[in-house]
């Protein structure tokens, strides 16, 4: 009987040791990758835009799933009003910009709560912040249902003077933190946001440690 011709794996022991190696590195970078772009990514979250809600040096994880799925059917992602979401900064002068090039900024993400969608008239007068559409002729208020108190949600005052319809296709959001010019959002320069530049809500805060919660 002829005997047995040894593998490549006992031929060559150090050598098999190396590429198995290498091939769980690979794959824990791939799967990383896959992660990150396209089920959870997280975010430091920097100055006070958002208090009392998130304060500056928060770690936020963002719901990327949710986007994933809307693209993978076709669909533009749209979050929920009250959300808070991550989306990529495309310049508050940069209207025409393509979606592509706006996500291409590296590392300008901003995060800020959702307040009204294409359509719906933006009236912020007397520190007030009221919205008007079809079902709500009359205005709503929409911190209403995200204010938890002062100390937990959007704060009660918001500054500025806006009369404002939302265009087609985008988003009015606001920080959380609207008195004077601590909250830099779609009242002021940053204007209205693409839906496509959207990264996705905040699902979770993991930092810091006494803090940790879900959203």
């Amino acid at each position: 009987m002829e005997k047995a011709k040894p593998s490549f794996a006992q031929k060559y022991p150090a050598l098999n040791d190396i590429l198995s190696f290498l091939m769980f590195v690979g794959a824990v970078a791939l799967g990383t990758f896959v992660l990150n772009s396209f089920v959870f990514q997280s975010y430091n979250v920097v100055g006070g835009s958002m208090e009392n809600t998130f304060n500056n040096g928060d770690r936020v994880i963002v719901n990327r799933l949710a986007v994933t799925a809307a693209h993978f059917a076709e669909k533009e992602y749209i979050p929920e009003r009250g959300d808070v979401i991550v989306f990529a900064n495309g310049g508050s002068n940069s209207p025409t910009m393509s979606c592509e090039a706006q996500v291409g900024i590296k590392d300008q993400y901003i995060i800020k709560r959702v307040i009204a969608f294409p359509g719906e008239r933006v009236v912020v007068e007397d520190g007030v912040l009221t919205v008007y559409n079809d079902e709500n002729p009359d205005g709503f208020h929409p911190d209403d249902e995200t204010r938890k108190s002062e100390n937990d949600g959007p704060k009660s005052y918001t500054s500025g003077s806006i009369n404002m319809i939302v265009p087609e296709g985008e988003l009015f959001v606001s920080g959380d933190n609207r008195e004077g010019s601590n909250s830099l959002d779609s009242r002021s320069g940053l204007g209205t946001i693409p839906f496509c530049r959207v990264m996705g809500p905040v699902s979770f805060r993991i930092f810091p440690l006494n803090a940790i919660r879900a959203f």
